[in-house]
């Protein structure tokens, strides 16, 4: 069986357990399901792109709990939440180092997007796909979800923002959402 038919597969398969465990995590505190996708999916980008966001959503569903995402390499505690008002925020960047290269994988994003709820609790809102400028030796920008990465010389990285858990009205793969607050 190929992988895409594979993947397929196991996306159904994971989207059934979790809807039936009712939260993205399965312990009950109302985070998002997986099936869930509403005002994210379908997308306006195609097919593919909407593979690649299931995927993503698959993959990083279980770090709605932020202690998971600690267990996987991404630090627990974020003080700065990154802001544009009036185009909104981008929110906390939980940057895991062990994935900082020149290599981009749907299923590991580089960091996690969280906002923060009222109690003070983290709420995974989307993910972002980093490439540190300094290694990249190709001579068009790198490219994930059929997107080129945007170029942040400040920063030294190429990256690109997806918002899989939190719908954006901005578009998909836009840098501030007007939904997120610091």
């Amino acid at each position: 069986m190929g992988r895409g038919v594979m993947g397929r597969a196991t996306l159904v398969m994971q989207a059934f357990v979790l809807g039936a465990c009712g939260t993205a995590n399965g312990d009950g505190n109302g985070a998002r399901s997986l099936a869930d996708a509403g005002g994210i999916l379908p997308s306006a980008h195609g097919a593919a792109v909407d593979e690649g966001v299931d995927r993503a959503r698959a993959a990083t569903a279980a770090f709605a709990d932020i202690d998971r995402a600690v267990e996987a390499g991404y630090p627990g505690r974020v003080t700065q939440c990154l802001d544009n008002p009036p185009e909104g925020a981008m929110g906390h960047h939980h940057q895991n180092p062990a994935l900082l290269d020149t290599i981009l994988d749907i299923e590991r994003p580089e960091i996690l997007v969280y906002g923060k709820v009222p109690d003070g609790a983290y709420t995974l809102n989307g993910v972002e796909y980093v490439v540190p400028m300094s290694e990249w030796q190709g001579s068009e920008p790198p490219e994930i979800l059929g997107q080129q990465l945007k170029r942040a010389p400040a920063l030294g990285i190429w990256y690109l923002h997806v918002w899989i858990w939190e719908p954006n009205p901005s578009g998909l793969f836009a840098d501030w959402n007007p939904s997120v607050t610091c």
